[in-house]
C-alpha cells in the first residue's frame, strides 16, 4: 500500500504573487510599465485559471500560469528599476516618493525570487510532493542535515523559500542553506545584485540631499 501524498498547500505563492502586484501598483506612475494597476489585474486573470485547473489537477496548464504570471512580475521589477535608476541623476523625484519606490521595489525582489525558487527547485512543489526518498534539492536546508542525514521525509514550502530570499536580500547571501545548482547561484546573485542596487540607490540619494 502507497504512501498519501501530502500536498503542500498553494495559497501562500498565489497570495505573493498578489501581494507583489499590488506593491507595484503603489509605485509612481513614472516609475511603472504602463498604468500601475495592469500588472496586479494580469495577475489577477491568470490567478484564477491557475487555481482552478491546479485544483483539477491539470498541473502543466497551472505550471505554465505560474511562470507567466513569475516572468510579468520580474520583467515589470526590472523595468521599474532600471526607470528609477535613470531618474536620480535628474533629481526628478522627491525623497518621499523614491524612498516608497525603493522599498516598493526591495519587497517585491525578496516575493519574485522566493516565487522562482520554490517553483524551480527540485522541479517545483508537485516534483517535490512525489518524490520517493531523499529530496534532490537544489539548496542544502538545516532539516538536510545531520548525522542520519537529515530527515528524508521533509520537504521545503514557500514559507522556507521566502526566508531564504529575504536572507538573501538583506545579507546579500545565504545564511543557513548552502546553494548547490549553478542555476541556483546565478538567480541567488542577480537577486542579491537588484537588492544591493536599489540600497545604494537610497544612500547615494541621501548623501546627495545632506
Amino acid at each position: 500500500m502507497s504512501a498519501q501524498i501530502v500536498r503542500e498547500p498553494r495559497w501562500p505563492a498565489v497570495v505573493a504573487m498578489l501581494a507583489a502586484g499590488c506593491l507595484y501598483w503603489s509605485l509612481p506612475e513614472p516609475l511603472s510599465v504602463g498604468p500601475g494597476w495592469l500588472l496586479l489585474a494580469i495577475i489577477l486573470v491568470l490567478a484564477i485559471p491557475l487555481v482552478i485547473s491546479n485544483h483539477r489537477g491539470q498541473f502543466n496548464i497551472a505550471r505554465i500560469l505560474t511562470f507567466t504570471a513569475n516572468g510579468a512580475i520580474t520583467i515589470a521589477m526590472i523595468a521599474s528599476l532600471a526607470f528609477l535608476i535613470h531618474g536620480i541623476p535628474q533629481h526628478r523625484d522627491p525623497p518621499q516618493t523614491l524612498l516608497r519606490a525603493a522599498t516598493a521595489l526591495w519587497i517585491t525582489n525578496v516575493l519574485v525570487f522566493a516565487l522562482w525558487y520554490w517553483k524551480l527547485d527540485a522541479g517545483g512543489p508537485l516534483m517535490r510532493e512525489g518524490r520517493r526518498g531523499r529530496l534532490e534539492s537544489s539548496f542544502l536546508f538545516p532539516q538536510m542535515l545531520g548525522e542520519d542525514g537529515g530527515d528524508p521525509s521533509w520537504s521545503p514550502h514557500f514559507m522556507d523559500y521566502l526566508f531564504l530570499a529575504f536572507n538573501t536580500s538583506t545579507a546579500f547571501s545565504p545564511t543557513d542553506t548552502a546553494v548547490l545548482s549553478r542555476w541556483a547561484k546565478a538567480g541567488m546573485m542577480l537577486q542579491s545584485l537588484i537588492s544591493l542596487t536599489v540600497v545604494a540607490l537610497l544612500a547615494a540619494r541621501a548623501v546627495n540631499i545632506l
